[in-house]
């Protein structure tokens, strides 16, 4: 929770659970923004030059330091977002994992490659893809998950040579301010700065950063893609979601109902990839939606300490209790029924995990991202209707699948439009690196990770090329043109690349010297 103040100096931030300040940051200028990726750039070109191994040295350091203060991380994330101790612990074990991963296979994820030429025409010349980096990556997170979400983007980059500047969310800038503070205190190079601010700070970043990274809104999504297009600078989008979870009739309808029940409510509902809606064959439906009202409602709510009580924290601020309000009280004016949960706590911004049933298309806790702890559910009448409503939305970040044959789920997963879908689990894309994640639609703009693409795309490919042979004066094609020569190259060409007897058609062209 942040009061934001457009005439003053400073960010305050709350704990959204008990109003409590935990910190302040300054709110940086557009112009102090622009001076910081000027520095970037003078420091970008000796980090580059150490090559992955000089900077897996650098990134296993930060890795150390992560694990050594794990638990101050954790209570600055507790004290910004009111999350359970538990899902505080994820974020600092999660950028651990993931800085490990990059700094380890950087080398390899960034070796040249050499790809065989096409044609024994392009055997002459010694064919080479190299990767250089972007100098300065901007990365802009959301306040959902305040350190994983920064080393989602930063680290790779980073691992790729690039230098990065950062802008957290201003609702939760905190973690991220740690972040930065752990990199001084390594003795790293300077090439990995925190700015923090609102919407000016941010458009700063996409106005000076020569690649840009958002995690964030679809509508602000639009926005820094129009301004990155007019600048002609690449980017990488993951925006909203609204994720399906279909369960099938053969499904193990304990394991679905609790999995659902995770994927749903996972830090109150606010993660990209939470479990949004759920479609239910009608022949176990009664028995999902008891079960699923049952593990919904034994989940424990509450503000943590260091000491793990809870299962659910509190949403990140009253706008986000605002939204979840308003779609669960629209969905019930609308004959929906709410068979646990459905209102505030009365305590901070909790709001209570809710199941909601007899829901439709028309309602906008099944149209609309919720980004909370609600999980609307429907009854179809069989696997086909089941597809068709999950694919009848404009995003498309990811799905579940639950069945009890997997060569039944991965079918109908290849049906489903998203960009990553589990069988019979929830998340589990979202921990492994060497897959892509990233969403189709309104759900953002290429990946995140994917193995070397993760790293890769960070980078400019550059083609080379250089002769294997002594080279001659001048190539057969250069200046001035000789149909003869030119016919040879043709008559090469037409035998490596053609088909059937066209390869070897010398009459055809030889016919082409004089026109036909």
């Amino acid at each position: 929770m942040t009061e934001l103040d457009q005439s003053a100096s400073v960010i305050e931030v709350r704990n959204p659970a008990t109003g409590e300040r935990s910190g302040t940051v300054p709110i940086t200028t557009p112009d102090d923004v622009a001076a910081a990726v000027r520095e970037l750039r003078l420091y970008q070109p000796e980090w580059e030059a150490i090559g992955p191994d000089g900077r897996k040295q650098w990134l296993l350091k930060l890795q150390d330091w992560l694990i050594d203060n794990t638990e101050h991380l954790a209570d600055v994330l507790q004290s910004e977002t009111a999350k359970p101790r538990a899902d505080a612990l994820i974020d600092p074990a999660f950028a651990v994992d993931l800085l490990g991963y990059y700094a380890r296979r950087a080398a390899k994820f960034l070796a040249d490659d050499h790809p065989s030429p096409h044609t024994p025409l392009a055997r002459l010349k010694t064919l080479t893809v190299a990767y250089r980096p972007y100098q300065v990556v901007g990365v802009i997170t959301p306040w959902n998950f305040p350190l994983a979400m920064p080393a989602i983007d930063v680290f790779p980059a980073l691992a790729a040579g690039a230098a990065v500047i950062l802008k957290p969310s201003e609702v939760t800038p905190l973690s991220a301010v740690e972040l930065a503070r752990g990199w001084a205190e390594i003795g790293a190079p300077p090439v990995f700065k925190v700015v923090t601010g609102a919407g000016e700070t941010g458009a700063a970043v996409v106005g000076n950063a020569d690649y840009v990274q958002f995690t964030g809104s679809t509508a602000t999504g639009r926005k820094i893609a129009a301004t990155c297009a007019q600048r002609m600078v690449p980017y990488s989008l993951e925006l909203g979601g609204k994720d399906p979870a279909l369960v099938l009739a053969d499904a193990d309808i304990d394991r679905a109902a609790h999995g659902i029940a995770f994927g749903g409510m996972f830090n109150a509902g606010q993660v990209c990839i939470s479990v949004e809606r759920v479609y239910v064959e009608a022949p176990v439906y009664d028995e999902f939606v008891t079960k699923l009202t049952a593990a919904v409602a034994a989940l424990r709510q509450g503000a943590d300490g260091r000491e793990s009580k809870h299962d659910v924290g509190a949403l990140a601020n009253e706008n986000q209790v605002r939204i979840v309000q308003r779609h669960v009280d629209e969905a019930v004016a609308a004959g929906a029924r709410v068979t646990t949960g459905g209102k505030r706590t009365g305590v901070g911004t909790f709001f209570e995990p809710t199941v909601l049933v007899d829901v439709d298309h028309s309602m906008a806790c099944v149209a609309e991202e919720t980004f909370g702890p609600t999980l609307p559910v429907m009854k179809v009448a069989d696997e086909a209707e089941a597809i068709r409503l999950a694919n009848d939305s404009i995003y498309g970040l990811s799905a579940s699948v639950w069945t009890g044959d997997k060569a039944r789920g991965e079918r109908v997963a290849r049906q489903l439009n998203a960009g990553a879908v589990n069988v019979n689990d929830v998340f589990s894309n979202l921990f492994n690196f060497a897959m892509p994640m990233g969403g189709w639609g309104q759900s953002g703009v290429g990946a995140r990770w994917g193995g070397a693409a993760g790293i890769r795309k960070y980078c400019r490919a550059q083609a080379l090329t250089r002769p294997k042979l002594p080279t001659m004066a001048k190539e057969l094609f250069w200046y001035p043109y000789d149909m003869n020569k030119l016919l040879v190259m043709l008559g090469a060409m037409r035998a490596a690349g053609a088909r059937g007897l066209r390869r070897v058609d010398l009459p055809a062209v030889l016919r082409l010297k004089n026109g036909g």
